[in-house]
């Protein structure tokens, strides 16, 4: 599973991958050509984008005659999110996690909190220069 994230975020890590995702998600099912004229680029760069995109997993395609539409993999997209959401978003650079660890063990607990304290200080600091940033603007 952790391979298959790593290469569900590379396949994002790219600008015109995001867009094919979101003109997919906005349009539904399309083919390369269709895709390369809405986005301005060529259905060669089109294909290769939807190549990496394929291979980990986010859309996927299924031959209808002549045309091979492709379409966001939802389940896909659900993992996709469901791991990013894994990650931590408080700010805190991981140190929320070690917190939830801790068993009431005070020798072990405070490091874990002193370095939380710092951090803590270190995003006030920068808290604090953005509004002076801005109040010497205003």
């Amino acid at each position: 599973m952790k391979n298959q994230q790593s290469e569900m975020f590379k396949a994002l890590s790219v600008e015109s991958r995001i867009k094919i995702i979101n003109l997919l998600k906005q349009r539904g099912p399309l083919g390369v050509n269709d895709m390369a004229e809405a986005l301005g680029i060529t259905p060669s760069a089109v294909s290769q984008h939807l190549k990496i995109l394929r291979y980990a997993g986010l859309v996927r395609s299924e031959r209808k005659g002549y045309c091979l539409p492709y379409e966001i993999d939802h389940t896909a997209m659900a993992q996709c999110k469901e791991a990013i959401s894994e990650v931590c978003n408080c700010g805190c650079k991981g140190t929320c996690r070690e917190q939830e660890q801790m068993a009431g063990d005070a020798e072990n607990t405070l490091p874990i909190l002193i370095k939380r304290e710092q951090e803590l200080k270190e995003q006030l600091k920068e808290v604090r220069g953005m509004i002076k940033g801005i109040r010497k603007m205003v």
